[in-house]
């Protein structure tokens, strides 16, 4: 099966996720699906709640992209994979996988997409949402406390320990690998429909 694949990345809260799902709901259901990066977080079943809570989750070393890079090469092979589920409150993969079935688009998303070459050698389009850092900050703050039961104070001290640091050092430095880069994110709707459009003749083509 013959199909393509677009990544997608950008720093954290620049709403990768959002052009990401824009993107998915504008294109039949049938012929999309998503990989997220963040789903492929390393197990670590050896260490407690606390100790896990303190990796450096913005480290490529933290994600198992060797997995990911293998069920991308396999879905444009026309397999069907058993993609990992992350629980991002114990930081523990969970028990149960998601079946994914090949399609005609596969959409790949997170912070660090780009920064494996094996990776990338296997995306047909390459877009970097890039935001402003306030907000991206901002954004990060609410979700982590609104949908991750954190806590400011846990926030805080993660984005100046790990968070900046890695983006300075990773995710930036990637933009360099983008095709198209999108200013503002979810909100820009000309980037959108250029995206969008072009998906939408790979399918019909």
């Amino acid at each position: 099966m013959s199909c393509l694949v677009i990544g997608i990345a950008g720093g954290t809260g620049s709403g990768k996720t959002t052009v990401a799902r824009r993107v998915v709901a504008a294109l039949p259901p049938s012929a999309v699906v998503t990989l997220e990066h963040d789903a492929y977080y390393r197990d670590r079943p050896d260490l407690t709640l606390e100790q896990r809570s303190q990796l450096n989750f913005d480290h490529p070393g933290s994600l198992e992209t060797e997995l990911l890079v293998h069920h991308v090469d396999r879905l444009r092979a026309g397999e069907t994979i058993d993609a990992p589920v992350y629980d991002f409150v114990e930081h523990r993969r969970r028990a149960e996988a998601r079946r994914v079935e090949p399609r005609a688009i596969v959409v790949v998303e997170g912070i660090l997409v780009f920064v494996e070459p094996a990776l990338r050698a296997l995306m047909d389009i390459k877009v970097f949402v890039d935001t402003d850092a306030d907000i991206r900050v901002f954004r990060r703050i609410r979700r982590d406390i609104e949908q991750r039961g954190r806590t400011f104070d846990s926030v805080r001290d993660q984005y100046y320990r790990t968070v900046r640091p890695m983006h300075l050092e990773f995710v930036e430095p990637s933009k360099r690998w983008a095709d198209l880069i999108v200013p503002e994110g979810g909100n820009n709707q000309v980037a959108l429909d250029l995206i969008i459009n072009k998906l939408q003749s790979v399918i019909t083509a």
